[in-house]
């Protein structure tokens, strides 16, 4: 190995390069250099910060008790996905059987104004009584509707729908019974009571959230804002996932002088999960003169970094700048062009043949 090295030609060359290390294809085999395409930069991604995952508020609701009662069973527990309309819950309220009575007088009062409205509006045309008497029966009526309305509301509001409104006037039957039902398609994320217990009106029972999409909630230093904006590309890796800048915050919170960042990322196969802390890169913006190479393709001599770039019979050593640092790549500026390759393995040989033909 060593003669071989020794026997490696340097040529002069670029003005930001060293001489050329001559090796021939043989040579390249024997010594296991292998070369890849510089590739231009469209995007990169700068350092990673942390970041959490949290459900957008408009797809977290919380499940409560419309009526205090009797908690008599429990449907589903956390972690289990529901669907709107789903039975979560049922309640035994006495309070639920008052509120059944009080709508059925009014909506029995509601009948005899309507009935009492029609035969006065007859003897009106017919002018067998005063205006001002039908005036007054019109006016019952429209007491007793609005009263209606506001007893149909207020079932409405301790969890009867209008199919069980509806049996409830065709059969006057009470019942104490009180099923709660998700509000929206989604994933229990949390159980707040328990069977058997006696809960208040507005008593919490389940939060529900729908997952997908998610925030990130990423802390980025202040002096790391500038070139962030909505709409900025975000990436994590570990789940993959990317997604977009929807809010940059107004406040700096804490010692470390960082600003809230807020993406919103896809996350259909449920990779991501509420309250996970994960590590998220902003995107930077591209550079015609920015290519983007791995790690392994990076020399340090006399502390200068260097790629080696393939030539007609060897490779050439050119200083390059580290731009920024991604997961498993970097970001460099130098004297590159399209298409050229860079060694990427056998690189420490080259280095040993440069060094030598240096010294």
């Amino acid at each position: 190995m060593k003669a071989m090295l020794l026997g490696l030609v340097l040529l002069a060359s670029h003005p930001h390069a060293a001489p050329l290390v001559k090796i021939d294809a043989t040579q390249q085999q024997v010594l296991g250099i292998r070369a890849i395409a510089v590739e231009p930069v469209s995007r990169a991604w700068g350092s990673a910060y942390p970041a959490k995952v949290r459900v957008p508020n408009a797809q977290l609701m919380v499940v409560s008790a419309p009526q205090e009662g009797l908690l008599t069973s429990l449907r589903v527990a956390e972690g289990e996905p529901v669907h709107k309309g789903q039975r979560l819950a049922v309640i035994q309220s006495p309070k639920l059987v008052e509120e059944q009575r009080l709508y059925l007088e009014a909506h029995s009062r509601l009948g005899l104004a309507r009935a009492e409205l029609n035969r006065d509006k007859q003897l009106n045309d017919e002018g067998i009584i005063a205006e001002r008497r039908f005036l007054a029966t019109r006016a019952r009526y429209t007491q007793s509707r609005t009263e209606v309305q506001q007893r149909r509301q207020a079932l409405l509001l301790a969890g009867m729908d209008e199919n069980a409104i509806r049996n409830l006037e065709r059969r006057h039957k009470l019942s104490a019974t009180l099923v709660v039902r998700a509000p929206l398609d989604g994933v229990v994320l949390q159980q707040l009571a328990m069977p058997g217990q006696r809960v208040e009106m507005a008593s919490p029972i389940y939060r529900i959230g729908r997952l997908d999409p998610l925030w990130l909630e990423i802390q980025v230093p202040l002096e790391r804002l500038n070139g962030v904006s909505l709409g900025t590309a975000i990436k994590v890796e570990k789940p993959p996932v990317e997604g977009r800048v929807i809010t940059i915050g107004s406040m700096i919170h804490g010692e470390n002088q960082s600003v809230l960042v807020r993406a919103e990322v896809p996350n259909p196969d449920g990779a991501l999960r509420p309250g996970q802390f994960v590590e998220a890169r902003l995107a930077q913006p591209g550079d015609k003169m920015a290519w983007r190479v791995p790690r392994e393709a990076l020399l340090r001599v006399d502390g200068k970094t260097w790629v080696l770039v393939k030539r007609d019979g060897g490779f050439q050593p050119i200083e390059v700048n580290i731009g920024v640092e991604e997961a498993d790549a970097l970001i460099i500026r130098g004297g590159l062009h399209a298409g050229e390759l860079v060694a990427i393995s056998g690189t420490a040989a080259l280095k040993a043949a440069w060094l030598e033909g240096e010294g």
